[in-house]
């Protein structure tokens, strides 16, 4: 029986600097699942791109001219809302990490990122996943706790204990499939709960659930 093959994600790389965009074009070229279909080297030329082009993830520097990064990915997802945005940057500071958060990035990853995690990260969010190094989630909920939140807080007891289930497991980094295995329930309840969690937490993709759900001390990670 012929192995069936893993479909090749198709990668934009936005950066205004020509190294760094040949820099990760040379490092996604070892990987067969991976091809980089597109570049910008301004936040403007990356919106247009996104709205014309049949991308899979967009790896997206912050600080770009004619149209900052934080800007380009909130346009983008206002016509692209499950095209995953993975933030590629030098900052590490807290209120960037939480600003990009709430733009809709699905992951966020330093620029002297080793090779083998960005390829994790690529295949990370396009399986709908996010990605926020755990290095890096201690900072976020520093900030979060500092901010004050103009967002409706959640009610703990409005969530489910199948719902509080499935959020510590989101939190752990599991797939939809992995804990429809773990859980013993199917993938679409699943998605039912995640549907149900996030109009609860008032939040629109999984990282800001998994954030408000650390944040109230619901859940923990590992």
């Amino acid at each position: 029986m012929k192995a069936v093959e893993e479909p090749v994600i198709r990668v934009m790389i936005a950066d205004d600097h020509a190294l760094i965009r040949q820099g990760l074009m040379k490092v996604l070229s070892l990987e067969p699942t991976i091809r980089v279909v597109a570049e910008a080297e301004n936040g403007q030329e990356a919106i247009d791109k996104a709205l014309t082009l049949d991308l899979d993830v967009i790896l997206m520097d912050i600080n770009m001219p004619r149209v900052d990064g934080i800007t380009a990915v909130k346009k983008i997802r206002a016509h692209h809302p499950q095209l995953p945005i993975i933030a590629l940057t030098i900052h590490d500071q807290e209120e960037y990490l939480v600003e990009l958060i709430r733009a809709g990035v699905s992951g966020y990853v330093l620029k002297d990122v080793r090779p083998d995690e960005l390829v994790n990260a690529i295949h990370q969010v396009c399986r709908g996943e996010s990605y926020i190094p755990q290095v890096l989630m201690g900072k976020v909920l520093k900030e979060l706790n500092r901010l004050s939140s103009a967002v409706q807080e959640p009610d703990p007891d409005r969530l489910t204990v199948r719902e509080l289930e499935i959020l510590q497991e989101l939190a752990l980094g599991l797939s939809n499939r992995d804990i429809a295995q773990k859980l013993f329930i199917s993938e679409k309840t699943v998605k039912n709960h995640l549907t149900s969690i996030f109009q609860k937490c008032g939040v629109t993709d999984r990282t800001q659930a998994v954030l408000h759900g650390l944040k109230n001390n619901w859940i923990h990670l590992a």
